[in-house]
């Protein structure tokens, strides 16, 4: 019996639907025994194929761990994973859409604070002043300490956040956030405005292939044949 080459897909969201666009245009056909809310899936006439329907989290782990041979993610995602899960995995290509970008954003009302050098004092005077440190909302812990830091702030503290990150400021659960954004419309729309050189990343949808799989000549045939 052949090898069984799994594949990971995001499991819902706009991405699902881009990915699921390159396979038809590849004319890779996708099945499943229950449609759309099955969480494993084929592609027809490739019985050696195995499609797993997974959080976009999760294939970053699971192509680290060596679980999935090859998947669809953002690219946010994979910088966000730790050092050795990012060593396992190659990125094989990048594609023009899921773009996005990871921004420190704070309340508007903040008219003082323009840049992070204005965020950093005003780290310090919570230090001074509240004895306590900035508050920072994220689902990006690893990326924002890393760019926090490399910008000179260093009083803050990381709150995760497990829903809607913008309304941490505005229920006393944090200060300010960092979050990906498309458009910026929806921090707008909840009073957040993005540093001016607040960018922490740009982020967009990404062919990775575990590195553990890459030489395995079954697995380079249907990564030719999706990645051209």
């Amino acid at each position: 019996m052949k090898n069984i080459i799994n594949i990971g897909i995001p499991s819902k969201g706009r991405l699902r639907q881009d990915i699921l666009k390159i396979f038809k245009k590849k004319r890779l056909k996708l099945t499943s025994e229950r449609g759309e809310r099955d969480l494993i899936g084929s592609v027809k006439n490739k019985k050696n194929i195995k499609i797993l329907y997974l959080h976009a989290r999760e294939i970053i782990e699971r192509l680290g761990d060596g679980s999935l041979d090859f998947g669809f993610s953002g690219y946010d995602l994979l910088k966000e994973s730790e050092a050795n899960i990012q060593k396992r995995i190659i990125v094989k290509k990048k594609y023009n859409f899921g773009h996005a970008k990871l921004v420190v954003a704070i309340p508007d009302e903040w008219i003082d604070v323009q840049t992070i050098a204005d965020l950093e004092e005003i780290a310090f005077e919570f230090k001074d002043n509240k004895k306590s440190r900035l508050r920072v909302a994220t689902k990006y812990p690893n990326l924002t300490r890393d760019f926090m830091f490399s910008k000179g702030v260093t009083q803050f503290k990381l709150v995760k956040s497990l829903g809607a990150t913008e309304i941490y400021p505005f229920t006393g659960s944090s200060e300010i956030i960092t979050d990906i954004t498309s458009t910026g419309e929806t921090l707008k729309a909840n009073n957040l405005r993005v540093l001016k050189d607040g960018e922490i990343l740009k982020s967009q949808a990404c062919f990775l292939i575990s590195k553990k799989s890459q030489k395995t000549l079954g697995i380079q045939k249907i990564v030719r044949l999706i990645s051209r």
